[in-house]
């Protein structure tokens, strides 16, 4: 029952629309039909300003690191934690409460791996923060981010579950960006 109520606690969680809420307060517009038509921080970033952007990654983050910690606190073991990972992501991939047309869960899934495997999480982010404003490419720095976090956690020994974990989450990421794809490509072209 514990088991029930972390997963559908931590999918909820992932599901509260950050971005969405934020550009409604910030325009009155869906942002999902704004920008790159994406309903995550970098889209707020772009259209709105960097300190939303931020307000909406700090946000996303959290949720990714209260499901996780969640499950722990409750006294469940790492495969839950993860499982309530997976849960938190998918509901910021699929949110119910924005008709399961979510973001892509990049800084979701960053939350879930600092409570998972904070050193290596900090260290990625680090790398994604210093590449993004050399190149000002949020795809090449998170790329590299996320590569070095992997190969980081393989380094410091982190338990084969977070790092099979993090490697398909990742991994998820551009799969999600193509599922998007048909849906992004029509707003643009209306």
């Amino acid at each position: 029952m514990t088991q029930f109520l972390v997963l559908s606690i931590a999918y909820l969680l992932g599901s509260f629309p950050t971005a969405l809420l934020v550009s409604r307060r910030l325009a009155g517009a869906d942002i999902r039909r704004l920008g790159d038509a994406n309903m995550g921080a970098r889209n707020i970033t772009h259209t709105f300003g960097f300190k939303y952007g931020l307000l909406v990654a700090c946000i996303d983050i959290a949720k990714g690191a209260m499901a996780v910690l969640a499950a722990r606190t409750l006294g469940l073991g790492l495969g839950w934690q993860i499982a309530a990972a997976c849960a938190a992501i998918l509901g910021h991939d699929f949110p119910l409460f924005a008709g399961f047309k979510g973001g892509q869960g990049l800084a979701t899934l960053t939350g879930t791996l600092l409570a998972l495997a904070p050193l290596e999480t900090l260290g990625g982010f680090l790398v994604y923060g210093l590449l993004y404003a050399a190149v000002r490419s949020s795809n090449i720095a998170a790329a590299a981010g996320m590569g070095l976090q992997v190969l980081g956690m393989v380094l410091f020994k982190e338990p084969w579950p977070v790092i099979l974990f993090a490697v398909a989450a990742n991994l998820f990421i551009p799969v999600k960006k193509l599922i998007d794809s048909p849906r992004r490509n029509q707003i643009r072209q209306a």
